[in-house]
């Protein structure tokens, strides 16, 4: 390590830092309001290090880490994602007793995982990073210990999440012993001279087990919708988003560097995942009537278009994966901080008659809400149109035809839910929905109030003029490696 890997690896070190600061900020004083500034301020200044990482990129700092324009552009969104994440959960958590400050280091401890994982180009970087995310997440899932849901959904990620972790590393042990590295582009030289090549591609869809069910997509999608819905609701803001983005940068960083598209089952494999996770995300959000779990089959279904601009290989996906993460991004992020908003100390705000008639109660939530479903519904005029736009032009110039009709006809059929919804918030309130309308508590109500503002303008703003986004995305997006 010399002082330009140091200034390489600044964006890291400064969230490590503000998660050693905020811990010793809680064990001299208790305070919410100061836990949750330090961590803003901390993820601003690491945000703002990208503009000198950037000058340094692409480095290869030791073998485990590669930070390119590629990293640093999925770090940067992944900090501003976590920044949303910390303000809708002061508001959320100032209407909960007990102690509230350690969510902000597990949250910023997750936030470093998520930042390896991008960075990562070796299986020793990949598992240390995917391990600092996963014991956060056990423990933020579960953090409302009072809870029965929460507790049963932390339970339930941490058997599964442990149970993917061993495919993974089972795979990569299987990869190592092939290939005698754990380095990404070594699968590629060695799968290039045919020694092994079977038992190499046993490894590779191990580790494809282990990345699918972080992505939860089918057929390892089951523990999304109950943890989506256990977990406190800016929670499972970062778990459908952050997490998910890292896990997704890792991925296709993984699948480049490797060549593994390049073999016909790896694709064969993908595509049967991405066309499951359409069809089986959109029609299980049919019959829901609680709003997480209508989000998190939504999810799931989101995860499979972008497993189709997987499929395009190349610059074409990363650019086509960047722009949509982005605005599914953006989109969750919004979705999710209206029921932060909204929730109260009894429960989350996640039944849809608890946004019945939210128009004639709080129309700027209703608006807001409105704006989020549509751009998850791929309406034109929100950010949500243009990247399914270039899913399907990544699509198109792989040739998968049946992939891009089976995305059409189950967008259409994923309206029907998002409209469910839009239809409550703009009806008639019933009387049981006025007398069980949320209370506000107006202390931190600003903070989420003006997250909520930013994130809906950007919907709209990307929405109509893409252009800004796509020359950052075009400025930094390079083939990884």
């Amino acid at each position: 390590m010399n002082a330009a890997d140091t200034l390489a690896l600044l964006p890291l070190i400064l969230i490590a830092a503000t998660a050693v600061m905020v811990m010793l900020g809680i064990a001299c004083k208790r305070s919410h309001a100061l836990a949750m500034v330090l961590t803003l301020v901390g993820l601003a200044a690491a945000f703002i290090s990208i503009a000198d990482a950037v000058t340094l990129a692409p480095r290869q700092v030791t073998s485990l880490l590669l930070v390119d324009r590629y990293a640093l552009f999925y770090i940067g969104l992944i900090i501003l994602s976590a920044i949303a994440v910390a303000v809708f959960s002061y508001r959320y958590f100032e209407n909960h007793g007990g102690h509230r400050e350690e969510l902000y280091l597990l949250l910023l401890l997750a936030t470093l995982g998520c930042a390896v994982l991008v960075a990562s180009s070796h299986f020793v970087s990949f598992l240390l990073g995917l391990e600092i995310l996963s014991v956060s997440l056990y423990a933020m899932v579960a953090y409302l210990k009072d809870g029965a849901l929460a507790l049963e959904a932390g339970t339930k990620y941490l058997i599964l999440a442990s149970a993917s972790a061993a495919f993974l590393l089972f795979g990569a042990a299987i990869i190592y012993a092939v290939t005698g590295s754990m380095e990404f582009s070594r699968i590629r030289e060695v799968s290039a001279n045919g020694s092994g090549f079977p038992l190499l591609l046993a490894g590779i869809v191990l580790t494809i087990t282990g990345i699918g069910f972080k992505l939860g997509v089918v057929p390892f999608h089951l523990w999304t919708p109950d943890v989506y819905q256990g977990a406190p609701a800016p929670v499972a803001a970062f778990v459908a988003t952050t997490s998910k983005s890292a896990m997704v940068a890792l991925s296709l960083r993984y699948l480049l560097l490797s060549g593994a598209l390049q073999y016909r089952p790896i694709f064969l494999v993908f595509a049967t995942i991405a066309i499951a996770s359409m069809c089986a995300g959109n029609l299980l959000a049919l019959r829901q009537t609680n709003v997480k779990r209508i989000l998190a089959y939504s999810s799931i279904a989101h995860f499979g278009y972008i497993l189709v601009a997987f499929l395009a290989g190349g610059t074409m996906a990363i650019e086509a994966v960047s722009f949509y993460l982005v605005a599914y991004t953006v989109s969750i992020l919004a979705a999710f901080g209206i029921v932060s908003v909204l929730s109260r100390s009894e429960r989350d705000a996640d039944d849809l008659e608890d946004y019945r008639g939210l128009f004639w109660r709080r129309p700027v939530m209703a608006g807001v809400f409105t704006a989020a479903l549509f751009s998850l519904a791929g309406i034109p005029a929100t950010m949500g149109f243009v990247g399914k736009f270039y899913v399907l032009d990544a699509g198109a110039a792989a040739a998968a035809w049946p992939l891009i009709i089976i995305l059409v006809v189950t967008s259409v059929a994923g309206l029907f839910y998002y409209l469910r919804v839009v239809v409550a918030l703009y009806s008639a309130p019933s009387e049981l929905a006025t007398t069980q309308a949320p209370s506000v508590n107006h202390r931190g109500a600003w903070s989420g109030a003006f997250m909520l503002a930013v994130l809906a303008l950007l919907l709209i703003w990307f929405g109509v003029y893409p252009t800004p986004l796509l020359h950052v995305i075009h400025a930094t997006m390079s083939v990884p490696g």
